[in-house]
């Protein structure tokens, strides 16, 4: 009998030493939680994990051990090193160690070598396995999946995540639709894999819970299940500190994102008319505030999906490579992500996002939202507007 997507999950781990496990840019409470609970789980099981996120990790988070978690692609690889010999042929080669040196004695058969004809290319990665969370595609990975395509193509690819638009990229494949969150999925593998709960320490337990109240919005979205519930109060029997989670994520603000939530809230524009609403920050809002785009987390969850009457909210916010876009749906039955891929972006149902090139003129402010409003129309009939 063939084995499911879990139980594969479970043999390839056992049979793997030396893994690498990344998630997606931008990063949330999902995929930072699932990273960490990952890596302490295999680190409890004697496993050796390098653990990579593309971007600069939200502080909101600092109560989980973030110094595990390195921005670029950093593990066990060849150091090569690399003698140019077409114009001089090389007779032969010795090496030597001494003083603690490796010392590489190369003989032309004529003439000489410089110190110019040496360079040294990045050599291979020693991975068994790569595991890559809460993300829908490999590109959403950035940077690590751009810069070595080949050791994702060489290496066996384990692809966890619970996002509809996920391309099952990986060579096991476990993508569930009904769970909240990634790290909901992890605590099955994790009893699977031990038999028992034995791997559900407190540190796992409470990054596990940080995805879970992450991508509920502390219980209180939609997609919030029967089952959700009941897998965080296992964590909290396992002494995950759930009073530390809510205080940090959604209890402590800075002056600075007070001011830029308050830019934000003067910033709405409204398309009731379309049934959305939206708000946008700018560079200068950040100047003007002192913040940093960290400052912008939470503020479309805790402000703006508070509207009423409207089908969804969108926050456009200005970067440095591009407009990006964070959608939440208000009304039941809304699919953001729909919107999402008006503009080649992702997500969920209640939860997408995009980004787009706002050097084309085509990308202004004001084609995004005629484009959204002309979705709209064509959704909800002619009587908007």
């Amino acid at each position: 009998m063939e084995l499911s997507p879990k139980q594969q999950i479970v043999e390839a781990l056992k049979e793997s030493q030396n893994l690498l496990l990344l998630t997606h840019k931008n990063p949330d409470g999902d995929a930072i939680g699932s990273l960490l609970a990952f890596s302490l789980a295999l680190s409890k099981l004697g496993k050796n994990s390098t653990l990579v996120c593309a971007d600069i990790l939200p502080t909101v988070f600092s109560y989980l051990p973030l110094d595990k978690i390195s921005n670029d692609l950093k593990g066990k690889r060849d150091f090569v090193i690399s003698l140019d010999v077409s114009r001089i042929p090389a007779e032969k080669l010795l090496y030597k160690i001494e003083d603690g040196k490796i010392n590489f004695i190369v003989t032309p058969k004529s003439g000489e070598f410089s110190p110019e004809m040496v360079t040294f290319p990045g050599g291979q990665f020693h991975y068994d396995l790569i595991i890559v969370l809460d993300s829908p595609d490999l590109e959403r990975l950035g940077k690590p999946y751009a810069e070595n395509p080949d050791l994702f193509y060489e290496t066996p690819i384990v692809n966890i995540d619970h996002h509809a638009g996920n391309d099952h990229f990986g060579k096991i494949n476990l993508v569930d639709l009904t769970a909240t969150s990634t790290a909901e999925i992890l605590v099955s593998i994790f009893e699977a894999l031990s038999g028992d709960t034995s791997l559900l320490i407190e540190e796992v337990a409470t990054a596990l819970l940080t995805g879970i109240i992450t991508d509920t919005n502390s219980f209180q979205n939609q997609n919030t299940t029967p089952k959700s519930l009941t897998v965080a109060a296992q964590l909290v029997a396992a002494n995950a500190n759930r009073e530390e989670i809510i205080r940090r994520i959604y209890k402590t603000r800075s002056l600075a994102t007070l001011r830029l939530w308050g830019k934000v809230l003067s910033n709405i524009h409204d398309e009731t008319n379309y049934r959305f609403v939206w708000s946008e920050i700018k560079k200068d809002d950040y100047l003007a505030a002192g913040a940093s785009a960290e400052d912008a987390n939470g503020v479309i969850d805790d402000l703006l999906k508070t509207t009423y009457g409207v089908d969804f909210v969108l926050l456009l916010t200005e970067k440095d490579d591009g407009t990006g876009g964070s959608l939440r749906s208000v009304k039941k039955g809304v699919d953001v992500s729909e919107v999402a891929k008006l503009f080649a972006g992702g997500g969920h149902a209640l939860a997408a996002g995009f980004v787009v090139d706002n050097s084309d003129p085509a990308n202004s402010t004001e084609k995004i939202i005629s484009r959204i409003r002309d979705w709209q129309k064509k959704m909800n009939g002619k009587n908007l507007g």
